[in-house]
């Protein structure tokens, strides 16, 4: 036996398993770091909260909490409103991540698509999804512009328009913070291993046919990684799952 070379071979060898060790390792830690982002904005019992009920965070928990009013909308009576609607030529799908240019390329069948926003977590590889922004800067959750895509295009849209307005006797209030709405989700409504992977503040409103206009207020979106979807109020705190269609207190 070649002792020489059989040494050399279990030299390489212990040095690749010390490569993929050091990899696994790495990769570990990235993981957990991953999993526990921001969560030292949160409070300690919410963490043990976390602990207990397996719950992972992997999104940016926001620090910021404006001052915002309660708006109203309601829906235009616009011959268009709820169909859908062929594009005279359609776009390439590609524009979508690239807001300037989506404008430019839908201005002449939507006008005001730049008061809207595209929601990555609510579209899918067919359906685009977009809301209209509140001030030009907070989406209104529940109220969607639907660009559908087919071969790379998009060729058609549906919307129902709306008009926002700022009643008077309703002013700026400070918005409830995000951590502390997501430590009220994690101790008191999210279940077992839940992961939570986008927090967004907006405003959420009730949908349902009126002529009448519809309050809307701010509130944080917190999307799961199963789909399931939970909204804040940012006034009064209460929770809200669409889902269940039930509000909590």
């Amino acid at each position: 036996m070649d002792w020489g070379r059989a040494k050399n071979v279990l030299i390489y060898a212990f040095l690749l398993l010390n490569l993929v060790l050091g990899y696994q390792l790495w990769n570990d830690l990235r993981e957990q770091a991953d999993s526990n982002l921001d969560i030292t904005a949160l409070e300690n019992n919410t963490q043990q909260a976390m602990d207990e009920k397996n719950i992972r965070v992997l999104a940016k928990i926001p620090t910021e909490t404006p001052e915002l009013p309660k708006i109203a909308y309601r829906f235009v009576d616009d011959t268009q409103t709820g169909k859908l609607t062929d594009l005279s030529v359609p776009v390439d799908s590609r524009l979508i991540f690239t807001p300037r240019d989506l404008t430019a390329a839908l201005k002449d069948n939507l006008p005001d698509i730049g008061d809207y926003r595209y929601d990555e977590v609510a579209s899918s590889a067919d359906v685009f999804v977009l809301h209209p922004l509140v001030d030009g800067k907070w989406p209104l959750f529940k109220i969607e512009l639907k660009l559908f895509n087919s071969n790379q295009k998009i060729i058609s849209y549906q919307r129902r328009a709306i008009e926002i307005s700022y009643p008077e006797e309703e002013k700026p209030q400070r918005v409830l913070s995000a951590s502390k709405a997501l430590g009220n989700l994690i101790e008191n409504f999210l279940p077992e291993g839940s992961v939570v992977t986008e927090v967004e503040l907006g405003y959420y409103g009730e949908v349902f046919d009126s002529d009448a206009h519809l309050p809307a207020a701010p509130a944080w979106r917190f999307m799961l990684e199963s789909g399931k979807e939970y909204y804040v109020q940012g006034i009064s705190g209460d929770v809200i799952s669409p889902n269940t269609e039930k509000t909590k207190e």
